[in-house]
């Protein structure tokens, strides 16, 4: 079984202040969180930017700073996000390519999103794969529900996704496809042979669905993203502590965990 790669996911676009008090929001936070993450075991962090008001941006220069802060602090693998908040326009959403990352986020549909639209055409997914090719970035697939498994199929045939591609299943988003053991082993089995893939389990979600990843041989994501507690009513005191716990299970269970060079190589990142 290939090593554990463990992805912390920081901060997203949805979570407040007074929703999780140690959630970071100025690119100094975000680095140091992400330092500690590194240093607790992450090999990726997933980013998604604050503007100086604490609001979602996707500001090139922001993801910039962001991104400069990171790789001075630590070897971590820097993934920003190009789906933003969900009233970020495309050609918003798609600005932290210019930067060249080597990976960033690719959502391939369009889905419910609590009370909002989550919006992804299908002329918009293919810029986003276009453009990712062109700059050499390695997507993520984001699978929100089932049919987005088969988008990303289109996208390997039309020559926009090279395979083997990298999925992350997002399951438990409030409108989306549940997530419940079930539904994971669904996704999973619906993937084409080769392919790899993290699962966010959101809420309460997140832990028992890494559990189930670490042992089915896929990997892992945590964070104030997805979750902002450690247990039933217990806020978790940061994000470094919610991937501690991942690691710790996964050496409990035989599993080793990735450092970022090694999931590099399990990726397939240049």
């Amino acid at each position: 079984m290939e090593k554990l790669i463990i992805t912390a996911a920081l901060t997203g676009a949805e979570v407040t202040r007074a929703q999780q008090p140690n959630l970071p929001l100025t690119p100094d936070e975000i680095a140091q969180d992400a330092l500690q993450c590194y240093e607790a075991g992450a090999s990726i962090v997933h980013i998604h930017a604050r503007d100086t008001a604490g609001e979602p941006t996707q500001d090139m220069a922001v993801y910039k700073e962001i991104k400069e802060k990171i790789e001075a602090k630590c070897n971590i693998i820097f993934q920003p996000s190009t789906g933003g908040a969900v009233w970020h326009t495309p050609e918003q959403r798609l600005q932290p390519v210019d930067l060249a990352p080597e990976m960033a986020t690719l959502s391939c549909g369009t889905c419910n999103f609590g009370p909002d639209v989550f919006m992804n055409s299908e002329e918009y997914i293919e810029k986003f794969a276009e453009k990712m090719q062109a700059e050499g970035v390695k997507p993520e697939v984001e699978v929100f529900e089932r049919g987005m498994i088969e988008n990303a199929k289109r996208l390997v045939k039309k020559g926009l996704l090279k395979s083997p591609v990298h999925v992350d299943f997002v399951l438990g988003v409030p409108g989306a496809c549940p997530g419940t053991p079930e539904d994971l082993m669904y996704m999973v089995s619906c993937l084409p042979e080769g392919w790899t893939w993290t699962v966010a389990g959101i809420g309460r979600s997140e832990l028992p669905l890494a559990v189930m990843a670490i042992v089915l041989g896929g990997h892992v994501r945590v964070g104030f993203e997805d979750n902002v507690y450690f247990g039933k009513g217990e806020l978790a005191k940061s994000n470094a502590q919610l991937v501690e716990r991942i690691v710790r299970i996964a050496r409990e269970m035989g599993r080793e965990v990735a450092t970022p060079d090694e999931a590099r190589a399990i990726l397939g990142l240049k």
